[in-house]
């Protein structure tokens, strides 16, 4: 463990003015995005080859339009206190004007919501209104930078939220629903129409800075975030009532800041890992898109960033062996205070980020199994300075765990995993439960002509850890959508119900359930 405060912030970040820079700089804007790409119309050219060919391909076509309510045939009894609505976010619109986006992370967000009653299920979604959907919808055409793809004749940026897909996941607070991005503001709806309301100002001094999409909140209502703004090498940290209102912010130097995605909270402390994929400045300055302008630096290994609640200005390091991540599932420490153990999925390098999801989006996939991410356990030893980790055979994505254990001892780690997809396509076609303890697992597969969505834990009426599995699922053969919920201690039973939705949806990113 390397020295806590050698990266303490100058005073002068904590101003004002600074904030304001850093706003307006963002998290994910590219300084000039000129630079002239393959003809961007080759990209949608490719997908329409082949779409007749790969039936998968029918999870990233995207929509164009909102998409109006639609009832589900349910089978089985829904579990009577399961009703509510299951909201889901993702990038949507992949295609404009003839123009299809590089990389799925430039679609414009849909939120997707699954209104559970007695009388049944239905299923509605709208865009969120930002400001980037609004200027490319009355252009006809892309007119504002995105995350992965060069794009000629675009307006110039004023911030980040200029160029806001609020695209990546939802939360529920205080009455309001936030759609959520990585490099700017959380972007208000109301959780019964899904209008867009504006965005999120959670304090004058931290207006448009960069919000996460990965807020943890403990199970106490309250929360922690952060955000990246790369440009400026700065992460700012959040600390949020339950209520919505903003009781702390710190605003800190990154030395060789990365793309950082999530991250974890203890009952004490937070915890980054920071993969070599790290911010280059001048790529930046020479007009490349925010993807192209990080380098894989596998030398510099991975980092793990712990910083104590209390002392937001108290950073220490840990190393890893070089690894790139996108999502951790949960973190508890000993009561003595000395070992840290988390979660997370790892993956040996950052190709698919970097170069995988850009073939998908022309209709191409080819991967390797030892490239593809697998859960690993991690434990970190506060006295020592010393990481260990371990890495399964299970290949993995979208850890989640039941909400009353956040930051919390916990067991169950629940996981959209890949078992017998075929090697032509990607996803994953099973939902997993791992006991991060004895290594068992249990699992539930599809099928290999269904892909898996995120599936998250929802407490029933039972003490924690136990509770209800729920998640989506795109059904190739049916083309349709399939809702399921599982008992959590018996997931291996299969559903205890099932709905479909009889139309194809576009393969989306994060979800949570908003208990009646």
């Amino acid at each position: 463990m390397k020295t806590p405060t050698a990266h303490s912030p100058h005073p002068a970040w904590s101003r004002r003015g600074c904030l304001q820079t850093l706003a307006a700089a963002g998290g994910l804007l590219s300084l000039g995005a000129h630079a002239l790409p393959e003809p961007t119309d080759a990209w949608l050219e490719g997908f329409e080859a082949m779409r007749p060919r790969r039936p998968w391909l029918m999870g990233y076509e995207g929509v164009q339009a909102d998409v109006p309510a639609m009832d589900l045939q349910l089978r089985g009894r829904w579990p009577a206190d399961l009703r509510g609505r299951l909201y889901r976010n993702g990038p949507a619109r992949h295609s404009l004007g003839g123009v299809r986006y590089h990389h799925p992370f430039d679609g414009d967000g849909l939120i997707q919501k699954y209104q559970i009653t007695e009388q049944g299920i239905a299923h509605s979604a709208r865009f969120v209104r930002t400001a980037k959907f609004e200027a490319d919808t009355a252009a006809g055409r892309p007119v504002r930078a995105v995350f992965g793809t060069p794009l000629t004749d675009i307006e110039p940026l004023r911030s980040a939220d200029s160029i806001n897909v609020a695209n990546t996941s939802v939360l529920p607070l205080a009455g309001e629903l936030l759609a959520l991005w990585e490099g700017g503001s959380a972007t208000r709806l109301d959780p019964d129409s899904l209008d867009t309301l504006g965005l999120k100002t959670w304090s004058e001094d931290y207006a448009g800075m960069p919000f996460s999409a990965h807020p943890r909140v403990e199970p106490d209502g309250s929360l922690w975030n952060f955000g990246v703004s790369s440009l400026m090498g700065m992460m700012s940290i959040y600390r949020i009532s339950a209520s919505g209102e903003l009781l702390k912010a710190h605003t800190f130097k990154v030395p060789k800041v990365a793309m950082v995605h999530d991250f974890a909270v203890t009952q004490r402390h937070l915890v980054f890992l920071l993969p070599p994929l790290v911010f280059d400045g001048e790529r930046a300055r020479q007009g490349e898109p925010f993807l192209d302008c990080h380098r894989w630096s596998p030398e510099l290994g991975m980092r793990a960033m712990v910083i104590p609640k209390d002392q937001l200005d108290q950073v220490h390091w840990f190393d890893l062996p070089a690894g790139f991540v996108f999502h951790l599932g949960n973190a508890w420490e000993q009561a003595d205070g000395r070992f840290i153990r988390l979660d997370y999925v790892r993956s040996p390098d950052a190709d698919w980020v970097l170069q995988g999801m850009r073939d998908l989006m022309r209709g191409q996939y080819q991967r390797q199994r030892a490239d593809y991410p697998v859960a690993t356990l991690l434990e970190l030893d506060l006295r020592s300075g010393r990481a260990r980790q371990t890495l399964t055979s299970h290949i993995a994505e979208f850890p989640r765990v039941d909400p009353r254990l956040v930051g919390r001892r916990y067991r169950q780690v629940v996981m959209a995993v890949r078992r017998q997809a075929p090697d032509e396509r990607p996803g994953f076609d099973a939902v997993m439960q791992l006991d991060v303890d004895s290594g068992r697992t249990s699992h539930y597969s599809y099928g290999p002509e269904v892909m898996v969505e995120e599936h998250l834990v929802v407490p029933g009426r039972q003490g924690p850890g136990r509770g209800w599995i729920v998640g989506t699922a795109l059904d190739l053969r049916q083309q349709a959508m399939l809702l399921s919920v599982f008992q959590s201690d018996r997931l291996a039973d299969g559903p205890v119900a099932q709905a479909t939705l009889p139309r194809v949806m576009p393969l989306g990113l994060h979800a949570q359930f908003l208990p009646s």
